[in-house]
């Protein structure tokens, strides 16, 4: 045998034994004893540990990233769009902040009833709210909610929390997600020219690891912090300089000028009147630990309901993946999101059974209604309101390709748990300000009485949904990802592999997963799947027999090929023991 290739084989076979005897696991776990960051690139960890190593908290860095985060990775979120954020300051109750932004004056169902196709559109599929598009805008809330977040927690400035991403945008090697997005887009983004010369300078998409340069948006970002210098007054004022510029000073004008004069019902009056806020998370209790969510503002309590109908199963004892544990974790997800589906929205709009709910009495009723050898094909929300008409389609939901996350833990024990997304592409970029523009509106519904029915000023119930977890009172996770509807039964597997199995956050992470599609979707048409459930090829093909068996519609995908991807941060004795996903970039870096 040549000597280069009894070298290669003894790479190969040194790697497998790594792999059987070592790792277990395609990433190395990540640990530390002092502070952490996981998002979705290196640009982005890089941004949160730079803020780390400057002396900023978990706040500060958690900021750093989500706008390193609005540069590097617009294939999934770009500074216009929307955040929903939780908080655990040391010694202080969990916080959840609302950086989700509402729904403009003019978009009523009445406008949208009546609507003409876009020219993307076809007249018989035409969804009732566009998908993509500039009609499809809420106002952008996630620079909001990151202004609350540093003024209210955080000790940084915005120029401090800003220079990374302002650096990357002035270049950064373009990645093959990013490049990807604007390629197979690049027909959509011609239809708006704006776009089209923001993503494509000189009228192609970028190369993987070209250097892409944003002038447009680092002059925005560079105002910004301008305008935070000039202000006078304390730390709080000049915050609120930063965020005026943006909702009512120029940068608003700007916003404004480019909607109403393209067709968009954006006005520099809804801007003027939008404002994140603070809001108490949802949290309930599983096996003596706390999970907090974001309000019913977002599916997040449905990762709560879901935990309490599984309490009173013995899911350990059933064991991991076994057809028994995910036939019976399918139906209890598909039980909670079709209260999702029946009654979630805005609480400042719409009356929410909230007590109902989240109790565990109400979990013990639900949880008869699981049939231990049969799938339900029935979308059964609890019977304590009338039932309203929702959408009849049936067709299977597109594939989530939106939202990031961001997750850290600072040296003083403050976590910071993100869900940013929204203004993905193909985004409309308002005009010379660099910013793009959500889509969320296509979130709500036009049917009457429902909670999540489209009105002015409200905020549509997003999919958005991170995670906090507490033991005894203390942090002991944090955890968030991608993966549109996907996201909590996600999360909820990887929540319960370590807590009910054991796993480390990267063998949790790495797991395989199932998904199920019955419900209804959060985007466009609204899509009903019954019973459909994907499973991921790395799971017996005598699981998925079985769960067919009971009446799953089991489609069996790639190994590797769940929609979601979290980063998880938990904190246990000491030390801090991150995962990433690698069905996603994924990053997670800590010391």
């Amino acid at each position: 045998m040549k000597p280069a290739r009894t070298l290669l084989s003894l790479f190969f076979w040194s790697a497998g034994l790594s792999l059987c005897y070592g790792q277990g696991t395609m990433f190395w776990p990540v640990r530390g004893t002092r502070e952490m960051v996981g998002a979705a690139n290196n640009f982005e960890v890089e941004a949160g540990f730079r803020l780390l190593t400057q002396g900023g908290n978990a706040v500060d860095a958690g900021v750093a990233t989500v706008l390193a985060a609005s540069v590097t990775e617009q294939a999934r979120f770009g500074i216009g769009g929307e955040m929903p954020l939780l908080i655990k300051m040391a010694g202080k109750p969990p916080a959840a902040i609302s950086g989700v932004g509402t729904a403009p004056e003019k978009a009523t169902v009445e406008y949208y009833r009546n609507r003409q196709p876009e020219p993307w559109e076809g007249g018989r599929d035409m969804p009732p709210i566009p998908g993509q598009g500039i009609r499809a805008a809420i106002l952008p809330g996630v620079f909001d909610g990151l202004i609350l977040a540093l003024r209210k927690y955080g000790t940084k400035s915005f120029a401090d929390v800003v220079a990374p991403a302002i650096e990357y945008a002035d270049g950064f090697p373009a990645g093959e997600e990013f490049v990807s997005f604007i390629s197979r887009n690049q027909r959509i983004l011609n239809l708006w020219p704006v776009s089209a010369g923001f993503f494509m300078p000189g009228g192609k998409a970028p190369a993987r690891g070209e250097i892409f340069r944003m002038p447009v948006l680092a002059k925005t970002l560079r105002e910004l912090a301008a305008a935070e210098k000039k202000a006078r007054g304390n730390r709080d004022r000049r915050l609120q300089a930063v965020r005026d510029l943006f909702y009512k000073g120029d940068l608003a004008r700007r916003i404004a000028a480019f909607s109403e004069a393209n067709g968009g019902l954006i006005s520099r009056k809804d801007l003027a009147n939008y404002s994140a806020e603070i809001d108490q998370p949802v949290c309930g209790t599983y096996r003596g630990y706390q999970v907090c969510k974001s309000g019913f503002w977002t599916q997040g309590p449905v990762m709560v309901q879901a935990l309490n109908i599984l309490e009173g199963y013995d899911l350990k004892t059933m064991g991991h993946n076994t057809p028994e544990y995910l036939h019976t974790m399918v139906e209890a997800v598909k039980l909670a999101f079709a209260d999702r589906d029946r009654y979630y929205g805005d609480p400042k709009f719409s009356r929410i059974p909230s007590e109902i709910l989240l109790s565990k009495e109400y979990a013990a009723q639900r949880r008869m209604q699981i049939d231990p050898s049969r799938a339900s094909m029935d979308h059964r929300p609890g019977s304590f309101a009338p039932p309203l008409p929702l959408p009849s389609v049936t067709s299977a939901a597109l594939p989530a390709q939106d939202t990031t996350c961001v997750n850290v833990v600072d040296r003083l024990g403050n976590v910071f748990s993100a869900t940013p997304s929204g203004a993905w592409l193909p985004s409309v970029i308002a005009g010379d300000t660099g910013i793009p523009l959500s889509t969320r509106l296509q979130s709500f519904v036009l049917t009457a009485g429902h909670a999540n029915q489209l009105a002015p000023g409200k905020r549509p119930r997003v999919t958005l949904s991170p995670t906090l977890v507490l033991k005894d009172n203390q942090p002991y996770m944090a955890l968030s990802t991608p993966g549109g509807d996907n996201q909590d039964q996600a999360l909820l597997q990887v929540l319960l592999n370590i807590i009910e199995f054991n796993m480390s956050p990267q063998e949790a992470a790495e797991a395989p997963r199932f998904q199920t599609e019955h419900f209804y979707s959060s985007f466009a048409n609204h899509e009903f799947a019954p019973g459909k459930l994907s499973l991921e090829g790395r799971m017996p093909k005598s699981t998925a027999d079985a769960l067919a068996a009971k009446g799953h519609r089991v489609q069996v995908t790639g190994d590797w090929s769940n929609s979601s991807a979290p980063t998880v941060i938990r904190i246990a004795n000491g030390v801090l023991d991150g995962g990433a996903d690698p069905r996603r970039g994924r990053f997670i870096f800590g010391r």
